[in-house]
This record gives C-alpha cells, sequence and structure tokens, in this order.
C-alpha cells in the first residue's frame, strides 16, 4: 500500500453530532494525499453506527476495547498511522477546505521544523466566530520565534490545528495518559521546548463550542492536571516557559477556587511567582485569582452570556 503524506487521527467518543461534519470536512480537502484513522474510544451513543456508515477507502476505524481517553485514543493513532506526518482533529471541530495544502506548504517550505499549525476560529453561535486573543504579530508563514511568548494569551494553535512530524514522538514520548486534563498544553511544553514550529496566521480550522457541553462542561473534579512545578528546570533556558507556565497555573487555580476545591486553588496559588514582570499576570488577571469563588462564578456567567452574542470579554488585555 502506497504511505501517505498526512495521518488524520480522530479520537472519537460521543459525538454523534459533530462526526460527520468533521470527516467530511476531511474528505473534502484541497489536497488529497491522506488516511483517515478514528479512534471509537467505546461511544455510548450512536458515533459509532453513524462512521461505520460513511463509507471511503481513506478511513480506518480502530476501536478500543475499552474507553481508554483522549490521550490514549491519540497514541493508538500515532501507532496505526503509516504517513509521516500526523494531523490531531477532535471529533467536533472542522477543517477548512485549504488546511491540509497549507500544512504541505509549511512543511515543503521549512524544513527545519517538525512541528506545523494554523490559526483558528472558535464557534459559540451557529453564526458566531471569534479569532482567539493572541500575542503574536506574524502576518505570514514563518518560524515561530518562541511558541510561549506567542501564547501568554491563548494558544496560537489548538489540537486541531497541529501536525507533528513522527520523529517528534521518538524523543519526546507519546501523549502522557496520566493526565485528563490540560493533555495538550503538556505536550505543548514538551514539543516546543525542543522542536521548531513553522505557523501559518491563517484561519483554517474552526473549534466548535456552541454545544452546551463544550462551553460549561470544565470541572476539574477528579481530573488529573499537569505537573507544572515538573517543567519549572526548563525556564532556566527556555525564555517565557516562566509565564507561560504562571498563566496556566492562574486558569486552572481559578477553575478550582470557582468549583469550591481550595486545596488545589492554594497549590497551584502558592506557586505562581508574586513578581508580576515574572509571572506575566496582569492587574486584572491577579485581581481574580483573590477574588471570592461566588464572583468568580458570576464573572464566569458573564463571559459566556456574552460570548453567545459575539462579544469576548477576557483579561489578556490590558
Amino acid at each position: 500500500m502506497r504511505q501517505p503524506f498526512f495521518s488524520v487521527i480522530i479520537p472519537l467518543f460521543n459525538k454523534e453530532k459533530f462526526i460527520v461534519a468533521t470527516v467530511k470536512s476531511v474528505l473534502n480537502q484541497s489536497y488529497q494525499d491522506f488516511e483517515i484513522i478514528i479512534i471509537e474510544d467505546c461511544s455510548t451513543d450512536n458515533s459509532k453506527a453513524i462512521i461505520q456508515g460513511i463509507h471511503s477507502e481513506k478511513i480506518q476505524i480502530v476501536e478500543h476495547a475499552k474507553n481508554s481517553g483522549l490521550s490514549a485514543s491519540r497514541n493508538t493513532g500515532i501507532h496505526h498511522s503509516n504517513a509521516d506526518y500526523s494531523v490531531f482533529l477532535d471529533a467536533d471541530d472542522i477543517l477548512k477546505t485549504d488546511y491540509l495544502k497549507k500544512i504541505h506548504s509549511l512543511i515543503l517550505g521549512f524544513p527545519e521544523a517538525t512541528l506545523f499549525a494554523t490559526n483558528y476560529e472558535e464557534i459559540y453561535t451557529q453564526n458566531t466566530s471569534i479569532p482567539p486573543t493572541q500575542n503574536i504579530q506574524n502576518t505570514g508563514d514563518g518560524i515561530v520565534f518562541n511558541y510561549f511568548e506567542s501564547s501568554l494569551y491563548q494558544p496560537i494553535y489548538i489540537p486541531s490545528s497541529l501536525c507533528v512530524k513522527k520523529t517528534v514522538f521518538d524523543k519526546i514520548g507519546y501523549f502522557d495518559t496520566k493526565i485528563t486534563y490540560g493533555e495538550d498544553v503538556d505536550f505543548n511544553i514538551r514539543s516546543n521546548c525542543h522542536y521548531k514550529l513553522a505557523y501559518s496566521p491563517e484561519i483554517l480550522v474552526q473549534q466548535i463550542k456552541f454545544d452546551k457541553n463544550q462551553i460549561t462542561n470544565s470541572s476539574l473534579k477528579g481530573k488529573t492536571i499537569p505537573d507544572f512545578d515538573s517543567y519549572e528546570p526548563l525556564t532556566n533556558t527556555t525564555k517565557y516557559l516562566k509565564k507561560y507556565l504562571d498563566i496556566n497555573r492562574y486558569m486552572m487555580a481559578s477553575n478550582y477556587k470557582k468549583q469550591g476545591d481550595l486545596i488545589h486553588y492554594r497549590k497551584l496559588k502558592n506557586s505562581i511567582h508574586p513578581n508580576a514582570a515574572i509571572s506575566g499576570l496582569n492587574y486584572k488577571q491577579r485581581l481574580l485569582l483573590h477574588s471570592p469563588s461566588f464572583f468568580l462564578q458570576l464573572f464566569s456567567k458573564l463571559k459566556l452570556f456574552l460570548l453567545r452574542k459575539g462579544i469576548v470579554c477576557t483579561t489578556f488585555s490590558n
């Protein structure tokens, strides 16, 4: 069998409303040299039956014997892939028609890179799309000088807009199956500390947010987050990583406090550097970090209300 250029890996668990549109967005790509590997992670809805009804020689379905989670599903996809480049598409996101074409051009144009990504947009209603708030000024395709500086606000890419050369996994390992919340933060740290990222600011991926569960189900209860302290030694040699760690500590600490988990909240808060110039937290973020739980809950509801109307309310602007 001829080796495809891309493997598009789609972990699937209970996404019956979205999976058809997601798969069709891949099948309709302007660049057609790819395979699709769908990892069916023991869905309890009709997802399995739906994907079995999509007929294409490009699709390979791999079924887990038991529900294993997002990281394990991605790892299964990597092990079953036949291409040198892997794209990780969430089962409810959409690739625009020229996504693979753009990634292919990045691979050819920037041979020194092994990570490749494009910009994205967040879809909060059927008619409302919002670009992320980013700390990057790129006006054209190129190598990102420092991923951590560029992602001090929202990430400059999401998992669904990222393509990874397979050799990366040989050095840094696979997705950490012990982490069940923030898996991508962990992988982004490990990969961007060692490899170059070629990036296009063109918006070629849609991250679907309008499903109720997508925008409200961010509970950390029972979840395992990355051990941010374990990355601290890397801050000595990787510029802006300390600020990136503290920004992520802030976001997860706020979530813990909002949900009434003061033990995990204090652990993360106490690891944030008290000097704002080092932590990177602005005055609004420092204020929210020390606000009572009810205020954080109220602020989250306000943000969600405004987002559904297409209005962005963020703490990342000064």
